[in-house]
């Protein structure tokens, strides 16, 4: 096949971004959902490349293409693995004719003549009625075909075919991970600013955890002084223990400790090159577990509101996450 059947025609404007060459220079976090599309001429046909993307647990592919082409659907489903890690993909690859091929038809007498014969004897063997109109016989196959000549279609080699799917296939991805950078940087930055709304209320947990045990220890030997009516003593020893017993049981040190070891945990997550969404999805499980164990435990109002307003910021951060790749 010449250079000239295999020129690419970009349907769109096209940076080129390859996955593996971006995340090795900065920090990169993406979406799962994406749509990228090229073209190109290819002999004597117009081959059209849509590739979108949607949420996915793993990388699932999905390959619709002309019938003859899928000898090469293990070629092209690695391309998609070697630029996408994570989301369902579906690719659609279509072929038409060329306007260029399109020009060079011309009428096949010979299967004309064919097929009018053949109406013939069908129509005295089964007395059957009806005429072949010009549109049915121009739309039977074989009736318009192409001429000779170096526009005309081509059938090209199998290395040719293959190299240029892979190509046409590599184009529509770069404009799917473009886009796919570009939600995932918006993505990225509402994670990163509810990271510090959960920090926030991290601090204030640790700041009232304290007051907790001296606020019960109050209560408590208030509770006692009235309701001593002389009956019976005082035994400072007894109510010491049970201050203790307390102390120990709401206890959320290390609840806090490791809320904030998974805050830093997600931190590092989105500045990093790696991808991120399932590792993120798991933390947020274990930042849900945590804060329910210390509504749990806490034994006071102020904590309880706090761990439920935790608990909010930590649905929208799963289902944002959710998201990424």
């Amino acid at each position: 096949m010449g250079q000239a059947g295999a020129q690419i025609v970009p349907l769109v404007s096209l940076v080129r971004i390859n996955y593996n060459s971006v995340m090795d220079v900065i920090p990169l976090s993406f979406s799962m959902t994406g749509y990228g599309q090229s073209s190109l001429q290819f002999g004597g046909y117009k081959i059209t490349f849509e590739v979108k993307s949607v949420n996915n647990r793993y990388c699932e592919v999905v390959l619709r293409m002309p019938r003859d082409w899928t000898v090469y659907e293990d070629m092209l489903r690695k391309t998609v693995q070697n630029h996408i890690r994570r989301g369902r993909v579906d690719v659609i690859i279509n072929r038409e004719t060329a306007d260029e091929a399109v020009a060079l038809q011309e009428l096949n007498r010979h299967a004309v003549k064919s097929y009018l014969e053949s109406a013939e004897a069908l129509k005295k063997e089964f007395g059957l009625a009806g005429e072949l109109t010009l549109r049915d016989i121009l739309s039977m196959p074989g009736v318009m075909e192409l001429k000779e000549g170096p526009a005309a279609l081509s059938a090209g080699t199998p290395e040719e075919y293959a190299g240029m799917l892979e190509r046409g296939l590599t184009e529509s991805l770069e404009s799917l991970l473009q886009m796919r950078a570009r939600e995932g940087s918006y993505l990225a930055a509402d994670l990163s600013r509810r990271l510090v709304h959960l920090e926030e209320l991290h601090a204030a947990m640790a700041a009232l955890a304290p007051a907790v045990v001296s606020e019960y220890r109050d209560k408590l030997r208030q509770r006692l002084s009235e309701l001593n009516d002389g009956t019976f003593p005082f035994e400072e020893h007894k109510f010491g223990m049970e201050i203790a017993i307390f102390a120990d049981r709401c206890n959320i040190d290390e609840e806090l400790t490791r809320l904030y070891s998974h805050f830093e945990q997600c931190r590092a997550l989105l500045d990093g090159s790696e991808p991120a969404g399932r590792k993120l999805d798991f933390l947020i499980q274990e930042m849900n577990r945590e804060t329910n164990t210390i509504g749990s435990k806490c034994n006071h109002l102020n904590l309880v509101n706090l761990t439920l307003e935790m608990k909010a910021e930590l649905e929208k951060i799963r289902e944002q996450a959710a998201n990424m790749e």
